[in-house]
């Protein structure tokens, strides 16, 4: 009951924020039905007349809020016009709260600068004693109508506190977004690229000493930017605009990974050796995305940098956590420098993100590149895989 509740609160606001007139008609229209009630109740012997033109007087008081988001200083000055011509020309029922004078302060309080706000203040510093005066001359009625103008005014303050956080709230979502979607592709590109130049670059002594290997380096050459080319439309497809459902694939898991493997010792002629140790259990879309991601890096910083003939990847299932190693036979870290360089970066930002580690550097035998990530496995998950 309470998430259908919510549902419709969400559904009600949204369709507020597209269609702003109509929530003006309708803010005035329920200030109208307020305003009302003094003109329809029993009276008090002795108690002004309830007229027409006092009704429409008052009914001339609530017209301007409907331009109350678009002109909400100028909407203030009609509505104060508007309540002097009541008082001086008819001898109408009062109203309980100025309902009008409410919501114009609370929305100038909300939706103008700090230049209107002081310029309204300035005006109701003047307005509201002179209709106190004009109404009862009662000190109660003054504090009475400061305290409620002063409450409006807080109220659409604290209003528009809120709208701006939740609008810093959504840019810096748009944020992470753009850094996740930045790392995925880097992380396709490099591995796509550094694949296809390995290929490249042995294609020439392939054709002249083995055509045969020459045409398989072209077709992994080939296979290799078409997966990258998916996997581009793929990450392109979340920025695209105009569409009304944009096409959502599943991040790679670790149902690709043996893919990915297969694609690496065909396109770069490696020894991939693939281990799993401990139980085997499903892992979060988010682990499962993270761990394809990291042996992906890792793969492609080897191919560039390692000079390897071997690189072992392997899976170790923990109680709550998996552990990622992939280690390589290669020269290893070189002197004055890092492997890898935004590569490694975005392994760690990766890992992190998850509530996990990684390590990275020399291999614990001393020959070779390590990286190793911890991620944690929560108890229960959705399998990602």
């Amino acid at each position: 009951m309470r998430g259908e509740l919510r549902g419709w609160w969400e559904r009600g606001r949204a369709s507020a924020e597209a269609n702003p007139l109509l929530v003006d008609i309708g803010v005035a229209l329920l200030v109208q039905a307020a305003m009302t009630m003094p003109f329809v109740v029993p009276r008090a012997a002795g108690a002004p007349p309830a007229t027409w033109a006092a009704y429409g007087l008052s009914t001339l008081t609530v017209l301007p809020l409907v331009w109350r988001r678009r002109a909400p200083l100028t909407v203030l000055f009609a509505v104060l016009a508007a309540n002097a011509l009541y008082r001086l020309t008819v001898d109408g029922p009062g109203q309980p709260l100025p309902y009008t004078g409410l919501v114009v302060v609370y929305t100038i309080a909300a939706l103008s600068p700090a230049r209107r706000r002081l310029v309204a203040g300035a005006v109701l510093l003047v307005a509201v004693p002179v209709g106190v005066w004009l109404n009862t001359r009662s000190a109660r009625e003054l504090t009475f109508s400061v305290f409620v103008f002063a409450a409006a005014y807080v109220f659409g303050r604290l209003t528009d506190a809120r709208r701006r956080a939740h609008r810093v709230e959504a840019e810096q979502a748009a944020a992470h977004e753009r850094a996740r979607i930045a790392r995925e592709m880097h992380d396709i590109l490099s591995h796509a690229v550094s694949l296809m130049i390995v290929q490249a670059e042995a294609g020439p002594v392939a054709v002249r000493a083995a055509p045969e290997r020459a045409e398989a380096a072209f077709d992994a050459i080939s296979a290799t930017g078409r997966d990258a080319m998916v996997q581009l439309r793929r990450m392109l497809g979340v920025l695209r605009e105009g569409d009304s459902v944009p096409l959502r694939e599943p991040q790679p898991g670790l149902a690709e990974l043996l893919d990915l493997l297969d694609r690496v010792r065909a396109g770069s002629g490696l020894d991939v050796v693939y281990r799993t140790e401990g139980p085997d259990r499903p892992l979060p879309g988010a682990v499962a995305a993270t761990v394809f991601r990291v042996v992906q890096e890792a793969l492609t910083n080897t191919v560039r940098h390692a000079g390897a003939r071997t690189v072992t990847v392997r899976l170790t299932y923990g109680d709550s956590d998996l552990c990622v190693r992939v280690t390589d036979d290669g020269r290893g870290p070189q002197a004055g420098g890092r492997r890898g360089g935004h590569g490694l970066v975005g392994i760690r930002e990766r890992a992190a993100a998850l509530g996990g580690s990684a390590v990275t550097g020399r291999a614990a035998d001393g020959r070779g590149f390590e990286v190793r990530v911890r991620l944690p496995i929560p108890e229960t998950v959705e399998a990602g895989r």
